[in-house]
């Protein structure tokens, strides 16, 4: 049995791997740290966890042994301290902070604000999109998961961008629930302020934004325009992105719709539909991506569920290419649909 440690084990996003790695055929949860709740047991800070993960907190990952792999579910910052020493005791790392997304560390510091003092391992990260980079996961050592919102923007764009269809400019209107903003209250977030409400935030500064540029120019191959405006929406899960593009050429809906099929017919998670639905998506990690030709312009949508397809189902899914485990364990199950 693999042994998985999380490191940031209160936050939605770990206590969301713990609930999947739980029913986990293939793993165990060895460890789970959280710095204010060392010595508490994991089940009484996530009682849906209870039956299910029978540990308690430790303060540091480093008090437990025999580590096969380390989940970092921390905000940004923390990753780049930790994984030095994860990987120098052979132990392999998914970071899905923001950490090891973007290999120019100058944009790094321009969005984040702050030195990377991991440099090196930047270089190395494979950026962990299964879909996408599949081949470039199995048997790496460090994956950078991505950003939800990129997760529902790339698998949204990339087959139009693949195709050379489309001219050099996307614009991304996107929506998520309240849950990407973590648990941490804010004003923005307090129910007052955002029930019955949709709210445009960080326009122009999102820190997903690079990811996306630097993700859509990797597919176009060519420098990409992106405008990205995020919204928040009163819903707890889920991201719906809208992405708007002008063609190069007259193609039919028929031209389109192949594209897509091509390339996400033989995955399981993601889904060509008429429709797409955030409530179809819910609670699993499946994608639904949908495709509408308007005149000379064409929009791509792109859904996810923000803590699962784009956080912590996605890194199990990239863990399973990782240990050489079946791509879909633990991972296979609808969305709840209402």
């Amino acid at each position: 049995m693999t042994r998985i440690g999380i490191i940031g084990g209160t936050g939605y996003t770990g206590s969301e791997l713990a609930r999947i790695l739980c029913m986990h055929p293939d793993v165990e949860i060895a460890a789970m740290t959280s710095r204010q709740n060392a010595g508490v047991r994991v089940a009484d800070v996530h009682p849906f966890l209870s039956g299910y993960v029978d540990l308690q907190f430790t303060e540091r990952i480093s008090d437990t042994k025999d580590l096969d792999l380390v989940f970092v579910a921390t905000p940004h910052g923390v990753a780049m301290n930790e994984v030095p020493a994860l990987l120098n005791q052979g132990i392999k790392v998914i970071d899905l902070s923001g950490d090891y997304r973007m290999h120019d560390v100058g944009v790094y510091e321009k969005w984040y604000g702050h030195t990377h003092t991991d440099t090196e391992n930047l270089q190395k990260a494979v950026y962990g999109l299964p879909e996408f980079f599949r081949d470039e996961i199995l048997g790496a050592d460090l994956v950078a998961n991505p950003g939800c919102y990129a997760t529902s923007i790339i698998l949204a764009c990339a087959p139009l961008l693949k195709s050379g269809l489309v001219e050099d400019e996307v614009i991304v209107d996107a929506k998520s629930g309240t849950s990407g903003a973590g648990m941490v209250p804010s004003a923005r977030t307090h129910h007052s302020t955002c029930g019955e409400s949709i709210i445009p935030y960080s326009v122009g500064t999102h820190r997903h934004t690079p990811e996306v540029e630097m993700a859509v120019d990797r597919f176009a191959g060519s420098h990409m325009k992106v405008t990205f405006v995020p919204q928040l929406i009163p819903i707890v899960r889920g991201i719906l992105s809208s992405c708007y593009f002008n063609l190069k050429e007259e193609v039919n809906q028929e031209d389109i719709d192949e594209i897509y099929r091509n390339q996400y017919g033989g995955e399981r998670f993601v889904h060509y539909v008429k429709e797409p639905s955030i409530r179809a998506v819910v609670g699993s990690n499946h994608a639904q991506v949908a495709s509408r030709l308007m005149g000379d312009k064409v929009v791509a949508f792109g859904v996810v569920d923000n803590l699962v397809k784009g956080a912590a189902g996605q890194a199990v899914q990239c863990m399973n290419l990782m240990l050489n485990l079946k791509e879909t364990a633990g991972l296979d199950v609808p969305g709840l649909g209402v």
